[in-house]
């Protein structure tokens, strides 16, 4: 099959699906990823004959598609804060929500006037080597490894509950050549992290149940519950146990951050100020409640 005659054929079948704009957007990832072919190729090239094993893979695709499987994980693959991730269904799919949470850490450690002065004075007087950094419930490791880019002397450390994320986690590190210190650990149970930190970050389940009905049905259908949703009636579940482990294992003027529910604000901030935190509230690029930073006060 010519590529001009699938790619015809492509949306039509997807045409009842979704709007033109995604149906190209999926066919020039599938092309790039399979054919190794640009989109200036569709005008170039577009009398290239597929070979019957590319044709499989593409029409594979394409039946996953159908059902509103992620393009994501039918690629195996994504990109954030610029990086590459291995992605598959035991792991989410990172959002560009997390960046701005990425975004606000390394902003923070780069101006001495967001971060503690004794934060900045270590770093700069040991080249960042004293900071140490936790994630807790790291997925695919997406927070820490873009972390670790932007700070190559940090020392960062993730936990994660679940064997299989881990394995990409651990994966996506060694494909974007850093070192992060990866734990299988169940952070509900756990009563003691394995040293104090300068900072603790976590973007952890956070979606109820009550709210399933808005959740798109490619990603309720598709990506791992275990890392999506709380019981409705304990929703800040992960953020208590979380912030009582931080209490505890903060450095002096250490900071906590956290990707929140935009519909828990005012309760997220409740808690924490009810534990004994001082914390900032931040919105993300769509104007939702999507961040906090906390200090013991």
């Amino acid at each position: 099959m010519l590529l001009k005659e699938f790619r015809n054929h492509f949306n039509k079948q997807l045409s009842t699906v979704f709007p033109q704009t995604e149906i190209d957007s999926f066919f020039f990832l599938l092309i790039e990823k399979e054919l190794d072919l640009q989109r200036i190729d569709l005008v170039l090239k577009s009398e290239v004959s597929i070979s019957e094993e590319k044709f499989k893979h593409l029409y594979n695709a394409l039946s996953r598609l159908k059902t509103q499987e992620p393009i994501q994980y039918i690629l195996g693959e994504t990109e954030f804060f610029g990086l590459p991730f291995k992605v598959n269904k035991h792991t989410l799919i990172p959002r560009p929500e997390t960046e701005e949470l990425v975004e606000w850490i390394l902003s923070d450690l780069k101006n001495k006037t967001n971060v503690s002065s004794s934060m900045s004075l270590r770093a700069e007087s040991r080249g960042n080597k004293s900071l140490s950094i936790l994630e807790i419930g790291t997925g695919t490791g997406c927070i820490p490894i873009s972390l670790a880019k932007n700070l190559p002397n940090v020392k960062i450390t993730a936990i994660e509950i679940s064997p299989e994320a881990l394995e990409i986690a651990k994966q996506n590190a060694k494909l974007n050549n850093v070192e992060i210190e990866f734990i299988d650990q169940d952070i509900l149970s756990t009563e003691k992290l394995p040293q104090q930190f300068d900072i603790i970050v976590s973007n952890p389940p956070y979606v109820r149940n009550l709210e399933k009905e808005e959740i798109q049905p490619n990603v309720l259908e598709n990506e791992p519950h275990l890392a999506l949703f709380v019981d409705d009636l304990n929703p800040l579940v992960f953020y208590k146990k979380i912030t009582d482990l931080a209490k505890n294992h903060l450095t002096k003027n250490g900071v906590l951050y956290f990707e929140i529910n935009q519909y828990l604000g005012k309760e997220t901030l409740d808690m924490l100020s009810e534990k004994g935190f001082k914390s900032e509230l931040k919105k993300d690029v769509f104007g939702n409640d999507r961040m906090t930073k906390s200090m013991i006060e």
